[in-house]
């Protein structure tokens, strides 16, 4: 068995709130962070809708010149960060900082960046391009700069997995502290993908809801169900090897028990219709955690309100779960934050570590039209406070993707 893993600070930056205490308030008060899209006029494009983060001020988390070298994917990451790092009282300098790593995905980079270098290109020419293009577009440089920014010289990696890279890159930092390569790790995932291409690509692909009421955007597992919304923003956790959090006296959070990755080696955009792949991440899960289905209290869902995700995630909850299945809440926090893509997954866990914490499991908001393909408890009636153990994080990703995340209250 590997070394225990907890988890010691958190961080967010999300549509319902720039912090884990203003997003978790608006997780309380069911808070829906849709409207219209303000990025750019969105008038004539099929989705009007999308879950913007609001009053975004870089210059809280980072100086002037350090915010100019990095795209928004980049500066929400770094601001979810700090708040992660100061939450777990980690101080560099008390550390080998080579023991110390960085797992921070993005599915997409920067698209922003690359709309308006590619407009400069055929309006000026290939003189006229930022010489900082290239980096400020990568997908690695919200890992880089988060590095950077805190001087965390431990493995530095990026995993990019579409809508599960968040679930990814905390699952692999987890498993880098678990076989001794680092002791703390800095985990998981951010995004910036409402710009005219993004929009336009998604609805192209008529993966977007063209709904234009924000309380019937995103309403996944309801059978009116036609789409997800974009949402963006980051949310990074502070993972850490039990005796060195012990050794540091300070407050965990959970601890993480269980990782499931599989891929559905099957279309690349559509999961598995049998549900096969995401159920097996799901059973790896829990008996690398050495638990039974009935013990899981919650399953915080990828959700996505698309009528091929949610049909086939219910399918795969029924195979991995037997005869628990109906008996397991489920919900999908997407209801009120949109698809955050690359960071979807990490703020969903930060999501469920707090339903542990809180004893508050979360309804999927908006929902009202029963499908009876989704047949499961999907928590329709308001949230349900309680005692809960054991908490699973479920990310699905274009390309097959399957990753899940399996938590438990800290004993």
């Amino acid at each position: 068995m590997g070394r225990r893993v907890v988890i010691t600070g958190m961080g967010a930056v999300t549509p319902i709130g720039n912090t884990v205490e203003e997003f978790w308030k608006g997780i309380l008060s069911n808070k829906v962070g849709i409207a219209q899209i303000t990025k750019f006029d969105a008038g004539s494009y099929k989705a009007k809708l999308a879950a913007e983060v609001k009053e975004f001020e870089p210059k809280n988390y980072m100086d002037s010149k350090a915010a100019r070298r990095m795209e928004l994917f980049s500066q929400y990451a770094v601001a979810a960060a700090k708040e992660a790092i100061e939450q777990a009282g980690l101080c560099i300098e008390k550390e080998d900082p080579y023991r110390v790593g960085t797992s921070v995905g993005s599915g997409i980079g920067s698209i922003g960046v690359m709309e308006k270098e590619e407009q400069r290109l055929l309006e000026k020419g290939s003189g006229r391009i930022n010489p900082l293009l290239v980096p400020l577009m990568i997908t690695n440089m919200a890992a880089g700069n988060v590095s950077i920014q805190f001087g965390l010289k431990g493995k530095s990696i990026n995993v990019v997995t579409a809508c599960a890279t968040g679930t990814h890159s905390i699952g692999e930092a987890y498993r880098t502290i678990q076989c001794n390569d680092a002791d703390v790790m800095v985990a998981g995932g951010t995004e910036s993908a409402v710009t005219p291409l993004g929009i336009a690509g998604f609805s192209a692909l008529t993966a977007l809801s063209f709904s234009e009421n924000p309380l019937r955007a995103s309403i996944p597992f309801d059978k009116d169900r036609n789409g997800f919304v974009m949402g963006e923003g980051a949310g990074i956790v502070v993972l850490e090897e039990l005796e060195h959090a012990l050794k540091r006296d300070v407050p965990i959070l959970a601890e993480v028990v269980g990782y499931g990755a599989t891929s559905d080696a099957f279309h690349i955009t559509s999961p598995a219709e049998d549900g096969a792949g995401a159920a097996k991440a799901m059973e790896f899960a829990m008996r690398e955690a050495k638990v039974e289905p009935n013990q899981i209290d919650y399953i915080n869902a990828h959700g996505t309100s698309t009528h091929h995700n949610d049909l086939f995630e219910t399918m795969a909850v029924k195979k991995a779960f037997g005869e628990s299945a109906a008996k397991v809440k489920i919900s999908s926090t997407k209801s009120m934050i949109g698809h955050l893509l690359g960071a979807a997954g990490a703020v969903e866990l930060i999501t469920c570590v707090k339903s542990l914490e809180e004893g508050y499991l979360h309804p999927t908001v908006g929902y009202q039209v029963k499908d009876e393909e989704c047949d499961l408890d999907y928590i329709t009636s308001g949230g349900i406070r309680g005692e809960f153990q054991y908490a699973m994080s479920n990310s699905l990703g274009f390309g097959g993707h399957n990753a899940s995340i399996l938590i438990k209250k800290y004993q």
